[in-house]
């Protein structure tokens, strides 16, 4: 066992503290990334707790919010595209329909708030260190739960239509890739327009703007399908150019999804004897393959969120 080294008695404190190796030292406030987040997790419970508990508060219906605003978002796409626009062609679309609108929510919610997190904790932010990465983590698992419920209305309808019959364990795997690449990649821009939004509250009207053609970006209201017909088809463009439309983390999700809970429920319509083939119920080429590029694209984009990240923090307390 290495001797303790004595003090000696001619040094003052000072000389003490300069003997010791600066490599010895804490930078105060510094900051070590998403790993404090795992340090820390004992806040981001008591934040997430926090998150879920007051969002409804002094609320009337409290958590059948979480029903309503999927519920209403449903009623007018299906009532405007299904019936007025004829898209109900698309076999079971209001399955359809509903599997991509849970996943457009969950990206929504946690890419938002996010973006407003360091904003909206600015009194935390300005007294008391704590990894700042904490407040956009949280926001993002706060969606998550409030995910839940869509996905429990989800899963009720499949099941009416038969979904349980055909289930496969890549149909489960599906779903929870669709997950993890849409929290991943909204955590990850949510770090990215977070970190600017304290400098340049632009932001916010930026990622409005981006929330506003996500919806209408991937196969959400429409099927996949449609892109193809309509990029190669009718304007004669490269067929490259849908491979990169299917490599947006969002429409992957969304296609994931669909895969999981609408073809295991449009089964017994597609292999019933009178159905005749449609080229909407098709699977979108390489999907195993996507789902590999699109979770490298999100986890790039969490690295570069977090390294813009760290590099405006320092400056958070004094820009607040």
């Amino acid at each position: 066992m290495a001797a303790t080294p004595r003090l000696e008695p001619s040094l003052t404190i000072n000389d003490h503290f300069a003997l010791v190796p600066r490599a010895e030292f804490d930078v105060p406030g510094k900051s070590h990334g998403l790993i404090d987040v795992v340090r820390w997790r004992y806040l981001l419970r008591l934040l997430v707790r926090t998150g879920v508990t007051t969002r409804y508060r002094n609320s009337v219906l409290g958590w059948l919010w979480s029903y309503v605003r999927p519920a209403a978002q449903f009623f007018v796409f299906w009532v405007v595209l299904g019936i007025f626009m004829d898209l109900d062609r698309v076999p079971n679309y209001a399955v359809y329909l509903f599997s991509g609108i849970v996943v457009i929510n969950l990206f929504s919610e946690g890419f938002k708030n996010a973006t407003t997190s360091i904003v909206g904790n600015a009194a935390l932010v300005r007294k008391v260190f704590l990894p700042r990465q904490l407040f956009a983590v949280s926001a993002v698992l706060v969606s998550f739960v409030h995910f839940l419920p869509q996905v429990a209305l989800l899963l009720f309808v499949c099941l009416l239509m038969g979904w349980a019959g055909h289930i496969t364990v890549l149909g489960v795997l599906a779903a929870l890739a669709g997950m993890a690449i849409v929290m991943v990649f909204s955590l990850g821009l949510g770090l990215f327009f977070g970190a600017v939004n304290v400098r340049f509250r632009d932001a916010e009207n930026i990622v409005e703007l981006m929330l506003l053609l996500a919806t209408w970006a991937s196969p959400v209201l429409y099927a996949w399908t449609m892109v193809h017909d309509a990029v190669v088809g009718k304007l004669g463009w490269p067929g490259w150019l849908v491979e990169l439309y299917l490599l947006n983390p969002i429409t992957q999700g969304v296609e994931l999804f669909h895969y999981a809970f609408w073809r295991p429920a449009t089964a017994n319509l597609v292999d019933s004897p009178g159905y005749v083939g449609d080229a909407m119920t098709r699977v979108p080429p390489d999907l195993a393959i996507n789902t590999l590029w699109t979770a490298v694209i999100a986890v790039a984009t969490l690295l570069i969120g977090q390294l813009v990240f760290r590099r405006l923090e320092g400056r958070f307390a004094q820009d607040l």
